[in-house]
């Protein structure tokens, strides 16, 4: 299996070192190489297009400072997010459908934005997300899930995310 997992962007351009600042422009491309994907964050005064030359995949995006951090949470509370990222760790081949369920409910969100779709020899489609408050990727295949499968899958996630799936449609709703 590969490795899909991509680091956030950087909070320093790649070829300067200069830190990005807040509202400016930066510039991101997507490598692959012989270890994976590779992910290279560009300022504004340093993009080229001629880093376009051998990437995957370009774009643009505003770089916005992280938020201060306070004490965290006590409990931990599950969300779409924080399930997303431990289902992208495991790498587990049997979740691939729970990811891109999970994926597709954060773009509706507005909270990732897909930055590009890979189709792979095998026909399979690999779909490049960013998270926009952090810069981060993610790198989702598509597992090009029928309607008829949607449910059971839907209700998998929701019962991840400790929410009640809806009733059975067979079931009468009594007064």
């Amino acid at each position: 299996m590969q490795d899909w997992n991509i680091r956030e962007r950087e909070h320093c351009c790649t070829a300067t070192g200069e830190a990005f600042a807040d509202g400016g422009t930066v510039f991101s491309r997507l490598l692959f190489n012989e270890q994976g994907y590779v992910r290279e964050d560009f300022s504004e005064a340093r993009w080229d297009e001629s880093l376009r030359e051998g990437a995957v995949s370009v774009w643009k995006a505003v770089y916005h400072l992280p938020p201060q951090t306070g004490s965290p949470e006590p409990l931990r509370k599950e969300t779409a997010e924080s399930l997303l990222r431990e289902l992208v760790e495991t790498e587990d081949e049997a979740n691939r459908n729970i990811i891109f369920i999970l994926a597709v409910m954060l773009e509706r969100k507005r909270d990732l934005v897909e930055r590009d779709v890979q189709v792979q020899p095998d026909g399979m489609k690999i779909r490049a997300y960013e998270l926009r408050r952090t810069g981060e990727m993610f790198i989702v295949p598509d597992p090009g899930l029928r309607l008829d499968q949607l449910q059971d899958v839907q209700e998998d996630v929701l019962a991840r995310l400790g929410r009640p799936a809806s009733p059975p449609e067979s079931e009468e709703k009594r007064p």
